[in-house]
């Protein structure tokens, strides 16, 4: 970590920075090759109730919510969500603008700069696919380049492995575990933080753009180089 000389004490600090806040996300819809991400609308509900039914293991590691007995209780669930400024929910959208999968801009902290996604529901339809990939890299984007944070966090139960890999996978970089850091849904739950910083967008940018590019990709639609390979060469 780099160190300042306090003008006055000559104590170490830390670099000076711009203080000016960041800004609050809003109802954007951000178009990539492979689907959008917009604003979460009630109206969403009935294609992500089709796209996660009867797929209880998607919830399990959600703090507060999930699994939904039935259409009616998720269309209330995605309607409350719908309303709140933070977290701020968005869809994603496929090619056949049907919603497979929903994340949110949360615990937001606008005078630091700092925010994070979480959230985050992805149906079997959407596990997998360039646009699961894609739909992180147009938030990113969108949080570094048009917001202007200089943090960006994922967390995740220590004990989700398979979230702990995509973190790293799309460049977050581990920083540690928060032990007993939350109860949900009656069992104890230690944190895995995870983060990404403006320095690191430009570089982990780059590994999303060339791992998203049509020539990465084989006839079949099969990946020829991993978004994971691709950042370990650009760390």
């Amino acid at each position: 970590m780099s160190e300042y000389q306090h003008p006055q004490t000559g104590q170490p600090v830390g670099a000076p920075v711009d203080d000016r806040p960041a800004a609050r996300p809003g109802p954007v819809t951000l178009a990539g090759r492979f689907g959008r991400i917009e604003k979460l609308k009630p109206e969403h509900a009935p294609a992500l109730w089709e796209a996660v039914q009867s797929h209880d293991r998607i919830w399990t590691y959600m703090p507060s919510y999930g699994p939904f007995p039935d259409a009616a209780a998720f269309a209330k669930w995605v309607a409350a969500r719908a309303t709140l400024a933070d977290p701020y929910a968005y869809a994603i959208i496929d090619g056949d603008g049907r919603a497979v999968g929903v994340f949110s801009l949360m615990v937001i902290r606008l005078e630091h700069r700092v925010i994070e996604v979480g959230h985050v529901v992805y149906s079997p339809a959407l596990q997998r696919t360039p646009l699961a990939t894609e739909a992180q890299y147009l938030l990113a984007r969108y949080v570094f380049e048009t917001l202007g944070y200089r943090r960006y966090e994922w967390k995740c139960d220590a004990l989700n492995t398979a979230s702990g890999r995509a973190a790293l996978r799309y460049g977050f970089t581990f920083e540690g575990i928060f032990r007993q850091h939350m109860i949900g849904k009656g069992r104890s739950r230690d944190s895995a933080w995870y983060a990404m910083l403006d320095g690191d967008w430009p570089t982990r940018k780059a590994a999303f753009e060339r791992w998203l590019a049509p020539e990465n990709f084989t006839a079949d639609g099969r990946q020829i180089q991993s978004l994971g390979k691709l950042n370990s060469v650009t760390k």
